[in-house]
C-alpha cells in the first residue's frame, strides 16, 4: 500500500503552495473520474498526486536526471520544461516513492502530451490535470462537465483547447498531441 502521507509531505516540502494545491486537486479529480468510469480510483489518485513532482525543477537539473538514468526522450521534449517533467517524474516515482506500477508511470509520462490509444488511466490523468477545480480558462467548465459524461469527447475538447492555447502563444506543439487527437477522431468515425 502506498504511503500517501509521506508522498504528501515530500511534495509539500518540494513544490510551491500553488503547485501542491494543483496536485491535490488533480488527485481528487482523478479519483472522482476513475470511480465514474470504473477504473482503479487509488491508482488514479496516486497518479494525480505525483504527476507534477518534478515540474518545478530547473530544466538543467531535469536534463541531468535523464542523463544519469540514461533515459532518452525526443529533442523537443528535452528542451521544453513543461514537457520534460512528465519524463523526469518517473525517477522520483520509482526511487523516492517506491511506486513501480507501469500504469501509473505511463499515465504520468503522457499527462502533458497524450498519445495514440491512451488507456483509461492515461485519459483520466490528462483530463484531471486540465479540469481540476482551480483551472480557469475559456471552455474549462464545458470540458469539466463533459469529462463526467463522455471521456473521449472531453479529451478531444481538451486537446483542441490546448492546441489553440499553444498556437495563440506561438509555442511548439508536441506531435503526440496531434496523434492522440487524430486517434480519438478516428475512433469516432469507426
Amino acid at each position: 500500500m502506498t504511503d500517501y502521507n509521506s508522498i504528501k509531505e515530500y511534495l509539500r516540502n518540494t513544490l510551491s503552495a500553488n503547485r501542491y494545491m494543483h496536485s491535490e486537486n488533480t488527485a481528487i479529480t482523478a479519483e472522482r473520474l476513475a470511480k465514474n468510469y470504473g477504473v482503479d480510483s487509488q491508482k488514479a489518485y496516486i497518479a494525480g498526486l505525483i504527476h507534477d513532482c518534478t515540474r518545478e525543477l530547473e530544466i538543467g537539473t531535469q536534463q541531468e536526471m535523464l542523463r544519469s538514468l540514461r533515459k532518452q526522450v525526443d529533442e523537443l521534449t528535452y528542451h521544453i520544461k513543461e514537457l520534460l517533467h512528465a519524463h523526469t517524474a518517473e525517477y522520483l516515482i520509482v526511487d523516492q516513492f517506491g511506486i513501480n506500477d507501469e500504469e501509473i508511470i505511463s499515465a504520468v509520462r503522457f499527462h502533458t502530451t497524450g498519445k495514440e490509444n491512451m488507456t483509461m488511466l492515461e485519459k483520466i490523468l490528462f483530463l484531471s490535470d486540465v479540469v481540476e477545480p482551480s483551472r480557469n480558462f475559456p471552455g474549462a467548465d464545458y470540458i469539466r462537465q463533459l469529462s463526467m459524461e463522455n471521456i473521449d469527447e472531453a479529451l478531444l475538447a481538451a486537446f483542441d483547447s490546448s492546441i489553440r492555447f499553444l498556437i495563440g502563444k506561438r509555442s511548439l506543439i508536441h506531435p503526440n498531441t496531434f496523434i492522440a487527437r487524430n486517434y480519438i477522431l478516428g475512433q469516432f468515425k469507426e
